[in-house]
Parts: structure tokens; C-alpha cells; sequence
């Protein structure tokens, strides 16, 4: 117990439940392991955890176990500062067999991505991937999108993007691929994997809340499919998420459910860093004429940050010098929500399919205020 506290960091009551776990006559072959995690980039943070974890670690064959495994993910290109990481985080890789399992996996994974660089990407994602059953699940599942019309970009998707998914039994992996299927979605397009996640990770009980969410905000049971068509991840945002982006857009700014569940990935973007400063630029513009009142949430919410600042922030600077500092947050929205009257007399009423006369004034104000 005490060559646990003493030399591998444990806390006294760590190393009291380890020690039941491993025994030894002489530190020569604990100290040999020590050694080589230290001369492979362990730090003592690191070796803590994976012997607390792991202790018959302590017990393998160094040089004839470990360190082959170790020279094999640096020979296919893991980082010396990600193994440590990658290998503390999943220690049971220095277990799994380098011939039967390991090399297989690889083997495997490469001949479905490719390139290398995503294998480990994937690796770092998710060291299931280089733990699971490749023949009974990584097979089978990658089998069955391609026998769907899965093309080489959906099939990588999945499984850089997804491997938590890409990795889960066959029977289940079926049951969703059914699913979403009889919803419409189509094998070949990438949305179609995207669908897959949200499936498996929403069991029914919190599918059915994710609809009544939407509901309250005014979305048939149609328009959530639709959304979920265009945009699956929508379906996985927590209530808050959502509640947060519905507010400002349909309570503040007056923009149409429909709108927003045509253009549903709005919702995923963040309220802070994304929606409020590109909001208050474009009201601004609003206000002075600068652009249509008809803009569509796609055309200013979705742009990369280059395009939006070329489109909306430095082609109207000469005109308004203070939309740099309102899109960089250094002046508050509540001045930026714009000489109320005006700007929602613009906006509001054409979300209404009226025209300013037709709606009142008090009705413009209710309207654009949450």
C-alpha cells in the first residue's frame, strides 16, 4: 500500500481498495512501468489515474506488452502529447491484444475513412472506437449504410463525427436506420446520419417533450418534422436552449415560428456569441434603410463570420460608424433594440403581412416586446 501512495500518487484510501486488486513480492516491475509511462510522456497527474483505475497495469510486462502498443499508436500517427491522454482516459487499450484486436481495428477503420488523419481524429472522439467488437459491430453497421446507398462522405461521417453511434450494437444501430428511413430521410444525403444520433439518443419519452416544447411556441406536429428534416439536432437542444433562442426571435424581435422552423438550425447557434450581436447590426440597418425588412434569418444568422462582417459590418460603416463596437458587444442591445417605434414599424408588420398603416402602433410595440 505504501509504494501506492508513495510512487504512484494515490490518495491512502485509493491505495487501501487498490491493494486488494494487486500484489507483488518486489517494486522491479512496478518501477519498470513507471518508468516507461514517464519516458512516454506521462505525467504524475496521468500515471495517478491510470493506476487508480487500472492497478494490474502495474503488474504487465513492460517491454513485451506495453510498449508495443504504445510504438503502434505513435507509428499511425497519435501525438506524444494526445497518447498519455487518449490512453489515461481508456486504459484498457494497453490491455486489449495488439495482433487480435488492436491492429484489426485499425485495419478496419482505415479501410472505411481512408485517410489517416481521420482515423485519428475518430481515435480522440472516441477510444470505443479501437475497444469495440469490429466484427460484430463496426462491420455490420458500416454494411448496412452502404447496402442503403450510403456514399463514402456519409459512412465517414458517422464514424469521425459520430463513433459513439457508429459503434453501438447492430440491432440497435438496425432499429434506428428503420426509423429514420420510414421518416423520410434519404441514405444518401449527410443529414441522414445526423438523424441516426438524435434517434439513439432520444428514447421516446423525451422525444414526445421535445414537441410539446415546440408546440407552446407554435409549431404543428408537422412543422417539428420539418425541422427535424432540415436540421435533426434541433431535436436534441434542451428546453433552455431553445426557450432562450424562441424569446428573443419570435418575442423580441417578432420573427414567425414558421420562419425559424424552416431555418431550425438558428436554434443551435449561440444566443450571446451569434444571434444578439448579428441581431443588433441588422436592426440598426433596419432603422436607416440600409437593407430590405424582409431579410430572412438564414441570410444574416448563417453566413460565416467573414461574410457576415463584409455584407452587414463594413460595407455600411461609413454610413454607421458604431456597428463595429455593437457587433463586438461593446455597446449594450437595450440602446441597440433600436428607437423602438421606428424599427418595429418596419419589421413587425411585414412578419404580420401587413403594411405599417394597417397595424397600430400599440399592437407594433406589444408585438416586438417580450
Amino acid at each position: 500500500m505504501s509504494y501506492l501512495v508513495n510512487s504512484c500518487g494515490l490518495s491512502p484510501e485509493s491505495a487501501l481498495l487498490t491493494s486488494n486488486k494487486v500484489h507483488f513480492q518486489n517494486p522491479d516491475r512496478p518501477d519498470s512501468v513507471l518508468n516507461l509511462l514517464k519516458e512516454n510522456g506521462f505525467d504524475n497527474t496521468q500515471i495517478t489515474k491510470l493506476i487508480r483505475t487500472r492497478p494490474t497495469l502495474l503488474l504487465a510486462d513492460p517491454e513485451n506488452t506495453l510498449l508495443p502498443k504504445i510504438e503502434f499508436f505513435r507509428s499511425i500517427g497519435v501525438s506524444g502529447s494526445d497518447l498519455p491522454r487518449i490512453l489515461t482516459l481508456s486504459p484498457d487499450l494497453l490491455r486489449r491484444s495488439l495482433t487480435n484486436h488492436l491492429i484489426p481495428c485499425y485495419d478496419f477503420l482505415k479501410s472505411v475513412l481512408l485517410v489517416n488523419e481521420k482515423v485519428i481524429t475518430t481515435m480522440k472522439r472516441s477510444q470505443r472506437a479501437f475497444l469495440c467488437d469490429v466484427t460484430n459491430v463496426m462491420v455490420p453497421n458500416v454494411a448496412l449504410l452502404r447496402e442503403l446507398g450510403a456514399p463514402q462522405s456519409t459512412v465517414s461521417l458517422l464514424v469521425t463525427h459520430f463513433p459513439s453511434m457508429a459503434f453501438i450494437t447492430h440491432a440497435k444501430f438496425v432499429k434506428a436506420v428503420q426509423e429514420v428511413k420510414e421518416l423520410g430521410f434519404d441514405p444518401s444525403k449527410a443529414v441522414f446520419v445526423q438523424a441516426i444520433q438524435a434517434v439513439l439518443k432520444l428514447k421516446k419519452p423525451m422525444w414526445e417533450s421535445k414537441f410539446e416544447i415546440f408546440r407552446r411556441w407554435g409549431w404543428s406536429k408537422e412543422d417539428t418534422l420539418l425541422a427535424f428534416k432540415k436540421h435533426p439536432n434541433c431535436m436534441l437542444l434542451s428546453e433552455e436552449k431553445i426557450t432562450k433562442a424562441m424569446k428573443f426571435l419570435v418575442s423580441k424581435l417578432g420573427f414567425s415560428t414558421k420562419n425559424i422552423a424552416k431555418n431550425p438550425v438558428v436554434l443551435n447557434l449561440s444566443l450571446e456569441k451569434r444571434i444578439i450581436p448579428r441581431c443588433s447590426v441588422v436592426q440598426i440597418l433596419l432603422t436607416k434603410d440600409l437593407v430590405k425588412n424582409d431579410l430572412s434569418l438564414a441570410t444574416f444568422l448563417l453566413p460565416t463570420e467573414k461574410c457576415f462582417l463584409e455584407k452587414f459590418v463594413i460595407r455600411f460603416q461609413d454610413n454607421v460608424p458604431q456597428l463595429l463596437s455593437v457587433y463586438q458587444n461593446k455597446m449594450e442591445l437595450l440602446h441597440v433594440e433600436i428607437q423602438s417605434e421606428k424599427a418595429l414599424r418596419k419589421v413587425i408588420p411585414a412578419r404580420h403581412g401587413l403594411s405599417e398603416e394597417q397595424l397600430p402602433l400599440q399592437q407594433i410595440l406589444t408585438s416586438g416586446s417580450s
